[in-house]
């Protein structure tokens, strides 16, 4: 004789589904996506590693996708990180931002879902696409939203793609000397330039005065000989 027949939807309210059931969901998620990358990481096998019913991380999340999008979140927490990034005013926000950045991928719990990520944003479309939307609609918009200067968003644009670009080289790709390089020394020689990404006049302004518009003061060799 067989059991009764599971009831689709959302499973009944048991100990799996109580309190810290959905950050359980979410460390599990970051840790299958690590191992496996975006292709291979499946509802169940989040839900087996949560040690919950599959159904709940569907009455969570709804789809993998929204899982990837969460576990981004999770590990970025830009609600934190914008204000001590940014809030604290433009100077010093250049070495601010490397510093955090740095110091989130140098912190071995957090590497390897940044890894996760990364990788397979590059590797798939659709992961590729959840991450593009956290990074301009989570992070980015919310970072030039700080920003006192003109075309905020492409500056932290151009920012964002430089700290990505050191990561791929540094954790991903592993290029030497960069992948040993201390740390410190990295952002000594990054945070001028993220400064001036997020800070500087943007010389293509038309109403930015530049000694090309002005023109340089008379030379020795524009004063004319006075005459007999």
């Amino acid at each position: 004789m067989t059991g009764a027949p599971r009831r689709r939807g959302r499973p009944s309210k048991r100990a799996e589904d109580g309190p810290g059931a959905r950050e359980r969901i979410l460390a599990a998620a970051r840790a299958e996506f690590a191992a496996r990358g975006y292709d291979r990481t499946s509802m169940r096998g989040i839900a087996k590693e949560a040690g919950v019913d599959a159904a709940l991380v569907h009455h969570y999340f709804g789809s993998k996708d929204e899982v990837f999008a969460a576990a981004i979140e999770v590990t970025f927490e830009p609600a934190l990180v914008v204000p001590a990034v940014v809030g604290a005013g433009p100077e010093g926000v250049g070495e601010r931002l490397a510093r955090f950045f740095l110091a989130l991928w140098e912190d071995p719990a957090a590497r390897a879902p940044l890894l996760a990520v990364l990788r397979s944003a590059m590797t798939n479309e659709a992961a590729a696409t959840v991450f593009r939307g956290f990074l301009l609609r989570r992070l980015l918009e919310r970072v030039a939203g700080e920003l006192d200067v003109p075309d905020p968003r492409f500056r932290a644009e151009l920012a964002a793609s430089h700290m990505v670009g050191i990561a791929l080289l540094r954790y991903v790709i592993q290029v030497e000397p960069m992948a040993s390089a201390d740390p410190e020394r990295i952002i000594a020689l990054v945070a001028p330039t993220l400064q001036r990404y997020l800070t500087a006049p943007d010389p293509s302004d038309p109403g930015t005065e530049t000694e090309k518009e002005t023109g340089p003061g008379p030379g020795p060799e524009a004063v004319r000989p006075e005459g007999p």
